[in-house]
Formats: C-alpha cells, sequence, structure tokens
C-alpha cells in the first residue's frame, strides 16, 4: 500500500460522536472553523454496502475537509465501503476500533478489535489498497485485561506495517465488561503520557490524542507532544469554542462569534427546512452554543419548547437569538454584530 499523507487540517479535529456528529452538526461547525477536520459518526460497512447511501454518506460541500468513520471487520466489506466513500467525495477514511458498545462487540467490531491486531492490519491493508486518501485509525490504548504499553503498540506497529501513517488515539482503556459506554468515556483513567511515548518512539508517524480534552489551551499543551488533537464533548457541548480554533490551532486571523456562526448556519437550515428536515433535526446541535453567556437559558428555552411545535421555522431561531441579544450587554451585542438588529 502507498503512503498517503495526512491533511494538515487533522492538527485539531472534531472526533465521530454516535447520534451527535450528523450532517447538520458538521455543518454548524464548519461555520465556526474553516479548518478543523470533521467526521462522521461511525457507519458499518454493511449499512453503507446495503442502506440507503444518499442519507447515510450525503453531506454538504462545505463540510470539507471531512473524514468518513467505518466500524466493521471484514476487510472486503471494508474495502468496498471505503471506495463508496471516496467516491462520495470524503477526505479520509477512519476505521473505529475504539467503540465499546454491546452492540459493536456483537458485531465484532469497534474496541473488541484491540484484541485482533493482526485483523485490524489485514482491514487497514484492504482500505488503503481501495483508496487514494489517507486510511486512518481511532483506537483505545486497549481494552479490559491489557496491558496498554504492549497493546497499543502491537496494534500501531502492525497497521503501520500495512502502510497507516495516521492514528488517533483516546488514551484510555475501554472496559468491555462492567461499564457502559457512557462510563467507559469518563471512569477508565486517561493515559496521555503512553500516547506521549507513542509519539516519541514512533517519530515517522502522525500521533493524534483524544479523550478528556476541554479546552483549547489544553489542545495547545497536547500539541507539544503530538502532532494532532481530537476534541470530542467539549466541541458538542460548547461548540463556541470552536469559533477559536482557526487562529489558537491554526494561527489565521480569524475568530467566528457565536452570533456570527448562527448567521453562517442560517441559511443551510432554511435549505433543509424547505426540504422537509424539522427544526429540531438542525437546532439540537446548537443548545450549547450561548453556553456561560447572558440569555444561553432563554437560548434554549425557546430552541427546545417552541422548536418542536408543528411548523416551527427561522422565527424561533429570531426569538431565541434576540433573547440572547438582549440579555448581553452592549459591548457583547456590537461584538456579535447585534447591535444593530441585523441578526435578529
Amino acid at each position: 500500500m502507498s503512503v498517503k499523507t495526512q491533511s494538515p487540517s487533522s492538527r485539531l479535529s472534531v472526533a465521530p460522536m454516535m447520534d451527535w456528529t450528523d450532517r447538520h452538526c458538521r455543518v454548524l461547525h464548519r461555520a465556526l472553523t474553516s479548518r478543523a477536520l470533521l467526521y462522521t459518526e461511525m457507519l458499518t460497512a454493511q449499512a453503507v454496502l446495503h442502506g440507503d447511501r444518499a442519507r447515510l454518506l450525503g453531506f454538504d460541500a462545505c463540510e470539507h475537509p471531512v473524514a468518513l468513520q467505518l466500524g466493521g471487520s471484514d476487510p472486503e466489506l471494508l474495502a468496498e465501503a471505503a471506495r463508496l466513500g471516496e467516491a462520495e467525495g470524503y477526505d479520509e477514511i477512519n476505521l473505529n476500533v475504539g467503540c465499546p458498545s454491546d452492540r459493536v462487540q456483537s458485531g465484532r467490531f469497534g474496541a473488541c478489535l484491540m484484541r485482533e491486531p493482526e485483523l485490524v492490519a489485514e482491514c487497514m491493508a484492504a482500505i488503503g489498497a481501495a483508496v487514494s486518501v489517507p486510511a486512518t485509525v481511532k483506537c483505545r490504548i486497549g481494552v479490559d485485561d491489557q496491558a496498554p504499553e504492549e497493546s497499543l503498540f502491537t496494534l500501531v506497529d502492525l497497521c503501520a506495517q500495512a502502510g497507516v501513517r495516521t492514528f488517533v488515539v483516546h488514551a484510555r482503556k475501554a472496559w468491555l465488561k462492567g461499564l457502559s459506554p457512557k462510563e467507559n468515556r469518563d471512569v477508565p483513567p486517561l493515559d496521555y503520557g503512553l500516547v506521549y511515548r507513542l509519539k516519541a518512539q514512533r517519530p515517522d508517524l502522525t500521533i493524534g490524542i483524544n479523550g478528556g480534552i476541554a479546552s483549547l489551551a489544553e489542545a495547545r499543551t497536547h500539541l507539544e507532544h503530538v502532532d494532532a488533537v481530537m476534541l470530542g464533548r467539549a466541541a458538542y457541548h460548547t461548540p463556541a469554542l470552536l469559533g477559536d480554533v482557526d487562529a489558537e490551532v491554526f494561527g489565521e486571523d480569524a475568530h467566528v462569534s457565536a452570533f456570527e456562526a448562527v448567521e453562517r448556519y442560517r441559511p443551510y437550515m432554511a435549505r433543509e427546512l424547505a426540504r422537509g428536515v424539522h427544526l429540531p433535526a438542525m437546532a439540537r446541535h446548537m443548545l450549547g452554543l450561548f453556553h456561560g453567556a447572558p440569555g444561553a437559558r432563554a437560548w434554549r428555552r425557546i430552541l427546545t419548547v417552541e422548536g418542536v411545535k408543528p411548523g416551527a421555522g427561522l422565527e424561533v431561531l429570531d426569538a431565541a437569538l434576540a433573547a440572547v441579544a438582549g440579555s448581553g450587554s452592549k459591548d457583547q451585542r456590537r461584538a456579535g454584530g447585534l447591535e444593530t438588529g441585523e441578526a435578529a
């Protein structure tokens, strides 16, 4: 398999999160940052091959750079799903070797594959041979009673031999028995140092780190030791932090306020509403946009209470914005472009 170079955008990415990072969410995140790499929710190879491809694989052109994350353990099926993903226009194909849910385990993919590194390498070789875009791995440091120093390095080394150059490591074990998927995101202790050692000892590989990273300040600290940072829940629950990514991580003179992000997202919302998409499908990803700001509670209340009513449209968004604008100081309104009322 030929080596594929990874996009510089991988320096910071937003994690693939089931039921969260759908196409509406990704368009909102793209309204906040033009540089961060975005990921789809995990899609199984079987679903891609046999499901509604237009619905599963479809995305807006504004989302680039955007990666498709696949789940599965059959090299042939994964290769075919990867081909379809590349044909659809995705910039990267990623294999999930980290999800700990029972459903994933029963399907023999996700974190349980940490126990089968040879199979993961076989899958990655097949994917890499099938596509010309980067083929990457997202994994844990180990599962259950595995020794992380051994399980992580073994997986990475075998996949590297198969041609993989980029790995994103969730710096926790996954406990496949005894912990729920939610608990697996918090309970197993983080071991950032192990991921740092992986990068130090495998300097030719691109190593990203994920897990428990709550701010861009923390992300910058990690970037002193590894090549890339992946944000998960922090990016979803407090998406406004993404408005500073292009400046603070990529060195550009660009800060996007929450108000500006709403205005960028608004035309997309209008198009989707016209196609029959219900407002809550898009608005739910915006609930944390004004987290910590005056009027944040009113913003959430209006979007959640009024947004679910039959026929709800952009007037609900306008009312929620007006509530936030009315709660802020004059300086805040001016900074957000609302002093003259153009967004409300």
